[in-house]
């Protein structure tokens, strides 16, 4: 009866292992393929239509780079109905 329990003990404690290893190499294997598709397509395509996300040039004729808002005061009824 002392064999057997430990033998389950063994085997739960393995497949416990074993569940944990296997989940750990499924997740890095699915996040892998998730971000090339996602981040290199992207890349991919910005690169192909010239397309900047950030305003990264360097000009001397700039004062500064921040870039202004444009901030209309709305009518008071606008706040009301947000959405």
């Amino acid at each position: 009866m002392r064999l057997l329990k430990q033998f389950f003990n063994g085997f739960k404690r393995g497949s416990i292992d074993f569940g944990y290893n296997l989940a750990q190499i499924i997740n890095l294997i699915l996040l892998s393929i998730v971000y090339f598709v996602g981040v290199g397509i992207t890349s991919m395509i910005a690169k192909l239509f010239r397309k900047r996300f950030l305003d990264t040039k360097v000009s001397a004729k700039r004062k500064t780079y921040w870039e202004e808002l444009n901030l209309k005061k709305k009518p008071m009824e606008k706040y009301y109905r947000q959405f």
